[in-house]
């Protein structure tokens, strides 16, 4: 093949690769709103699920969060879209992403390994207090999914030292609940989620997210929602 017809190749390649990204990147779309979550560290599932929410308009205008299990990352975003920050955090010990049936009426000290988990899905959040009388935002009430801070006690370091690291692997330490540190949970999970009602979108680990959250254009999902035990984990 002579440099011309090489040079053709070349470029076909090229369009049809940069097409095929422009089809599949949801941010990408002409005449859509942009990405809050193009200029931060987010996962390709991450960014498909804000996009979903923006184009059904899912939130309602309320504050939501995106919680990516396969990234061990949350993402808080203020009522309207805004997004108000980012940060690592754990989850259940347990991978998997329907909860173990009876395992929200349990004792948190009693549960088994395989009912740590954290349930995927979409969830109406609550903020509340947990037994000890300490903010929390209830992700899944029944189930006692809730979104707190590293407490004070045996486990802290070790959970410190964890959200510290880049490997989603070392992030798989609470009983369901999704835990951040302690300084972004004061500063950007309470004052965005902390005193009104919002939507939670935990990310499947299991399975493709467009299996949960169907394409933005379809008029129903397939992902539950879920109403906000006592216990968080």
């Amino acid at each position: 093949m002579n440099f011309w017809g090489k040079l053709a190749v070349v470029a076909a390649v090229a369009w049809n690769s940069s097409t095929a990204f422009a089809l599949t990147d949801p941010t990408t779309r002409p005449g859509e709103p942009l990405s809050e979550l193009q200029t931060v560290d987010a996962s390709g599932d991450a960014r498909y699920v804000e996009h979903w929410i923006r184009e059904k308009g899912d939130d309602h205008g309320r504050p939501f969060v995106i919680v990516d299990k396969k990234a061990a990352r949350i993402f808080v975003f203020g009522a309207g879209g805004r997004f108000a920050g980012a940060s690592s955090t754990l989850l259940g010990q347990s991978r998997g992403d329907v909860p173990v049936p009876g395992a929200g009426q349990k004792d948190p000290s009693q549960l088994l390994v395989n009912e740590r988990r954290t349930p995927a899905g979409r969830f109406e959040s609550i903020p509340g207090k947990n037994l000890h009388g300490e903010p929390v935002v209830w992700v899944d009430y029944d189930t006692g999914i809730a979104i707190h801070r590293v407490r004070p006690g045996i486990s802290q370091m070790k959970r410190d030292a964890s959200l510290a690291t880049d490997d989603p692997g070392n992030k798989r330490l609470s009983l369901g609940c999704v835990v951040v540190p302690e300084a972004f949970f004061w500063s950007v999970v309470i004052p965005t989620m902390g005193h009104v009602r919002g939507m939670v979108y935990v990310l499947p680990e299991d399975g493709p997210v467009q299996a949960m959250f169907a394409d933005p254009k379809a008029d129903t999902a397939v992902a539950s929602t879920r109403r906000v035990s006592v216990s968080a984990r």
